[in-house]
């Protein structure tokens, strides 16, 4: 039995996205994928709301991670943790010898505008790493106000990951002042696993080309040289299934409309946020609630590894607690072309396995 997939990463993909992974193969060096690429990016633009330059990764999210960390850090990168997923930025440093400083914050909680500003005026750093999504707290920055602080510091470029709220809530790169926004296909865009997403500011062009070892494979400055010189072309073989299903739903997105599609992950959220208020309680600050995925507090003690299962026997999942986590929350998502009627027949399940469990 297929389960339906309530979990943060990978979504749930509509059938008609699928069956676009099976369009058969062109030439990647062929005219007609430089003018795929070209399509993808345009329209990615708008998704992002940048005039900056979009690149492609046949990796996952962490891929352009590492591959800035590595490329955009002359000096010292600062690097913002407020889970699972903003520590890993910190361990792509370490493991590149680049030198980076860990500002953690308690789980739960987000980066605070005033941290980010005491950390940046001491000169110490000329990079700047955060989440804005993390998936394991259910916590979205509050990266408006971050934005503000950073524009004060020129020096700095600035990477963002949104692999888990890119397409999901409204992230205007441009306006933001962003360097370098991340995201990956198996979230909020609603597409299988297995490709990255950029934009890529001409600072962060320039910062590159002072960094001697940026690495093979994901050396971010080769990427967007390789567009210039060939027209959208790439030095390695690019995933064309993903490129040929990943135009076709921004068509999608563009045809429900951005704000649109907004506010449809907000309302989700809404619905499960006082669905969990009501019944469990929230673990994430309330002040900075993600609008693409949930985490819950089990208030309960119930074993969330068994109503996971018996989820399954009703062809539902949702994710356990991260890490520390595990059992003590569960999250459930509501991303990509998940709908509010699903979320309702998710948690009407969840309720009666539930009371069955406590009766």
């Amino acid at each position: 039995m297929h389960k339906k997939l309530f979990i943060p990463g990978p979504v749930e993909v509509r059938q008609d996205v699928l069956e676009k992974m099976s369009t058969p193969m062109i030439g990647h060096r062929s005219k007609e994928a430089s003018e795929l690429q070209k399509s993808i990016s345009d329209k990615l633009r708008k998704v992002f709301y940048t005039q900056k330059e979009i690149m492609l990764s046949t990796s996952s999210g962490s891929g352009l991670m590492e591959g800035a960390i590595r490329c955009c850090t002359a000096k010292r990168a600062a690097v913002f943790s407020i889970g699972a997923f903003g520590n890993r930025w910190y361990e792509m440093a370490k493991a590149n010898n680049v030198k980076a400083d860990l500002f953690e914050i308690e789980w739960g909680k987000a980066v605070e505008a005033t941290k980010v500003a005491e950390v940046l005026q001491t000169g110490k750093y000329d990079s700047l790493f955060i989440t804005h999504n993390e998936t394991s707290t259910g916590v979205m920055n509050p990266i408006e106000e971050i934005a503000e602080v950073v524009k004060k510091y020129p020096e700095i470029v600035w990477c963002v990951d949104t692999v888990s709220s890119m397409g999901g809530t409204k992230i205007e790169v441009d306006k933001l002042g962003i360097d370098v926004c991340i995201t990956s296909t198996q979230k909020a865009l609603g597409l299988p696993a297995g490709m990255a997403i950029c934009s890529f500011s001409k600072k962060a062009v320039e910062r590159a080309k002072t960094v001697k070892n940026r690495g093979f494979y994901l050396d971010l400055l080769k990427l967007y040289d390789c567009i210039q010189k060939k027209n959208y072309q790439y030095p390695s073989t690019p995933s064309l299934s993903h490129m040929f299903a990943l135009d076709y739903q921004l068509d999608n997105m563009l045809e429900e409309g951005l704000d649109n599609r907004f506010k449809r992950h907000k309302e989700m959220a809404e619905y499960v946020r006082n669905w969990a208020k009501e019944n469990f309680q929230l673990f994430a600050d309330e002040r900075y609630l993600s609008n693409t995925v949930t985490a819950i507090k089990n208030t309960k003690g119930i074993s969330i590894g068994d109503l996971n299962k018996k989820l399954g026997e009703r062809g539902f999942q949702l994710s356990n607690g991260y890490g520390n986590l595990k059992e003590k929350t569960f999250r459930i998502a509501h991303m990509a072309d998940c709908t509010l009627e699903d979320l309702k027949e998710l948690i009407h399940n969840i309720e009666d396995i539930v009371n069955t469990i406590n009766s």
